[in-house]
């Protein structure tokens, strides 16, 4: 055993008897168990204060900066609603085709022609205004601070570690200075839209601009460009196709900001439809207006994707462009001869509405039964053992028995048993880590004591990234539980901890068959694409209508949102192995069932620990919509913060998200790295 293995073995074995002591002594330990609230450090006090004092100051300079933002977005809307529908209807046709080919103008075809007979054109147009401003802005921006982080070492150091926090900072979190600041209304769902998509530009601007081909580079200079034509016909240009999809990842996120703006913003959207209609319980019409949502962006999605992936900027001749502005000439002629095609009318509306309520009623009547009783199964043999232990949920209510001395005492002779097997088998660290999950599960995640949970986290991070990730990790820790989050923050890991573990087996699992059968990927692809492309809030919908509020609809809006990443990831890697491995494992005669399990998903684990980096990272972002239902964790906090005008409490938690987020990604992030190097491989980043 070397001295690594051996520093490994003496910190884990340290961590599991502090665990260990802490779990059976937990009631003598006092303050090592529950944090002092006279160790709280009041940051949410002066941060008030100091918000106040910048709002008094320089809220002068931000109300104008508000009034003339409001401008681009009334002329927005004024030229959305002036144009019929029928003519729109032809320019996104064009645009389609021209980005994706017929199957792509067909399916924008069929989704406005959704807005259009279900009645919510207006209330998309207006949300269109938004984003219409948004996007080039937040473009401009994220170009401009890319270009300057590829120009400048230094101000790379600076702009990626703000960037990384940005993304990690739930967007709830920042609408509450942004609302201090603006005030309520459209121009705070606008500034609080550019501020979420730009970071997605900045880093493809960088990526882009650092690929450029240094012999491209050579042949510019060789040419006699000067720096300002290098940069411009040359790096650019040939950044082309990178900085294009940071133009799609921001579209992307900017529609994904339709709903949160509307929470402040208050206009007739259909974010606000979305929202209103879900406050009053009105689950069918608050799924037909978020499928409005998702259309739009999975339409957006295709069409900027499409033209960023394009091989070439092609020379298209005028002739396609004449003919759609002849056509769309002809949709507003026809539009001013004939009234339906200017304004759908209301008699012609489409509203399934009240059927889907009654259908959703009958399915929960009808099925009560089995759904409560996987509900309850959820909740009781997994969401409580890992959020109390199971010194506590083990009830006979719950379990059929209680958790007596004997049932304590055979507990532990089983986990005995499987730690000795293990130690027997020379395996002394997966031993130690036996004992420590199984302590871990008994106590419960909110019931173990603070000292062991921060150790246990550390512990992690060092076994990952060393001494330097501990540290960090460290900090972290004590900033949950100097700010006095840190029973939220548990809950938002555990929550998020069990919706990742969940997703990552099943995501997993599916990916793999996806990579062995071509029909199931057909399958499976447009269903993760729609996922990823549906906006949050609507992802939830379908469980609050079915399960009602509390952490079991938050943990299935979670595995559904965080399962894509799962899967993409797995049969990506395992789509993309090396051939000649491949075919060398074939060739000395390996069954399927051996190729798959001791040739590509060793070979795939890389990109599969990406996945899992990913998962979590989706399991995260989801907390804070989750919150909506009922959850205790730091998305509540969040809320909290946003409904009172309370920046401390918002912004503490927000942190506190963002650092659990930053935490688990250095964590998985180390750990692949660690696997890869022990496999040799390297991850394919070309997905």
């Amino acid at each position: 055993m070397d001295s690594s293995s051996d520093r490994s073995l003496v910190v884990w074995l340290a961590v599991t008897v502090l665990v260990a002591i802490c779990v059976v002594f937990a009631k003598n330990l006092g303050p090592l168990v529950i944090y002092p609230d006279a160790l709280v450090l009041p940051v949410t006090d002066p941060m008030n204060t100091a918000m106040r004092w910048f709002v008094v100051t320089f809220g002068w300079f931000f109300k104008a900066i508000s009034w003339l933002l409001d401008w681009p977005i009334l002329l927005a809307k004024s030229l959305l609603h002036a144009v019929p529908w029928a003519a729109w209807f032809v320019l996104w046709i064009y645009l389609a085709l021209r980005a994706g080919g017929r199957g792509l103008a067909i399916f924008t075809a069929i989704s406005l022609m959704y807005m259009v007979t279900f009645g919510f054109w207006s209330q998309s147009m207006n949300s269109f205004a938004l984003v219409v401003v948004s996007i080039p802005m937040a473009v401009a921006l994220g170009f401009a601070l890319g270009t300057w982080g590829f120009l400048s070492d230094r101000a790379y150091r600076i702009i990626m570690p703000i960037l990384d926090l940005m993304q990690t900072v739930p967007a709830f979190a920042y609408l509450l200075p942004i609302l201090l600041l603006f005030g309520f209304g459209t121009t705070v769902g606008l500034v609080a839209s550019i501020l979420f998509a730009f970071p997605p530009m900045v880093r493809n601007t960088i990526v882009g601009l650092r690929g450029v081909p240094d012999e491209v580079i050579e042949s510019g200079l060789m040419s006699g460009a000067t720096p300002s034509q290098l940069f411009w016909r040359v790096r650019v240009p040939t950044a082309q196709r990178q900085i294009l999809l940071g133009v799609n990842q921001t579209t992307m996120a900017s529609l994904s900001m339709v709903i949160i703006a509307s929470i402040i913003g208050g206009t007739n959207d259909i974010g606000w439809e979305v929202l209103s209609t879900m406050r009053k319980a009105q689950f069918g019409e608050s799924l037909l207006a978020g499928i409005v949502i998702a259309l739009m962006a999975m339409v957006l999605d295709r069409i900027t994707w499409g033209f960023a992936v394009q091989s070439s900027p092609t020379k298209r001749g005028a002739a396609g462009w004449i003919i759609c502005a002849v056509l769309f000439g002809a949709a507003w002629l026809l539009a001013l001869l004939f009234p339906p095609f200017k304004d759908w009318p209301e008699a012609w509306v489409l509203n399934p509405a009240p059927a889907m309520n009654a259908g959703l009623e009958w399915i929960f009547v009808e099925f009560r039964t089995v759904l409560e009783a996987i509900k309850r199964a959820a909740l009781f043999y997994l969401m409580l053992p890992i959020k109390i232990g199971l010194s506590q949920a083990v009830s006979p209510f719950t379990w059929g028995f209680a958790m007596t001395p004997a049932v304590t005492t055979g507990y532990s002779l089983i986990v005995a048993a499987v730690a000795a097997y293990f130690s027997f088998k020379g395996k002394l660290l997966p031993a130690l880590w036996v004992i420590l999950f199984a302590l871990v599960l008994y106590s419960g995640l909110t019931g173990l004591a603070w000292v062991a949970l921060s150790a246990v986290i550390v512990a992690l991070a060092w076994q990952a990234g060393g001494k330097n990730l501990a540290l960090w990790a460290l900090a972290g820790v004590a900033f949950l539980l100097l700010t006095g989050i840190w029973e939220p923050s548990v809950i938002s890991l555990y929550l998020c901890g069990v919706g990742v573990l969940l997703s990552f087996i099943f995501g997993s699992a599916i990916g793999t068959w996806a990579s062995e059968n071509d029909t199931v990927s057909r399958m499976v692809r447009p269903v993760i694409d729609t996922l990823q492309t549906m906006p949050l809030f609507v992802i939830l919908i379908p469980f609050v209508m079915v399960f009602k509020i509390g952490e079991f609809t938050a943990l299935l809006a979670i595995i559904v949102y965080a399962i894509v990443p799962a899967i993409r990831y797995t049969e990506h890697g395992l789509r993309n192995l090396p051939h000649d491995v491949i075919e060398a494992a074939t060739a000395i005669g390996t069954t399927p069932r051996q190729l798959l399990w001791q040739v590509k998903l060793p070979l795939a684990v890389p990109s599969i620990m990406l996945g899992l980096n990913q998962t979590i990272m989706f399991g995260i972002s989801m907390l804070v919509i989750t919150a909506l239902v009922g959850t205790d964790d730091l998305g509540q906090q969040i809320y909290i913060g946003l409904g009172d005008g309370d920046f401390g409490v918002g912004m503490t938690a927000g942190i506190g998200m963002a650092i659990i987020a930053m935490i688990a990604d250095r964590i998985t992030q180390g750990f692949s790295q660690q696997i890869q190097a022990r496999l040799g491989v390297k991850l394919n980043e070309s997905l």
